[in-house]
């Protein structure tokens, strides 16, 4: 029996904010479901999640002097399989 998308959110959820635990950065804020899809062969759920976290500073050396970018928002594509609720990947997504 196929899982449901929710439960499939849920995984994917719970495996990000693991998977940072367990580097010591939880600094991520607004996480929220981006997009959801079933995959072609439905075998998987393709769940996309979007939280935004403090910017580095190598990515904009102004951005603290000028109090812009020091936030911004990722999105990570996690594929769920549909029949155990189980993450098979996480990838970055591309905006």
């Amino acid at each position: 029996m196929k899982t449901d998308v929710k439960a499939a959110a849920i995984a994917a959820k719970q495996y990000l904010i693991s998977l940072w635990e367990t580097m010591g950065n939880l600094d991520i804020q607004d996480l929220r479901v981006e997009e959801v899809e079933l995959s072609e062969d439905d075998q998987s759920w393709l769940i996309t999640l979007g939280f935004t976290r403090p910017a580095d500073r190598l990515e904009d050396p102004l951005g603290e002097v000028l109090e812009t970018s020091r936030y911004r928002r990722e999105y990570k594509i996690f594929k769920v399989d549909a029949e155990t609720s189980q993450v098979k990947s996480m990838k970055i997504r591309q905006v």
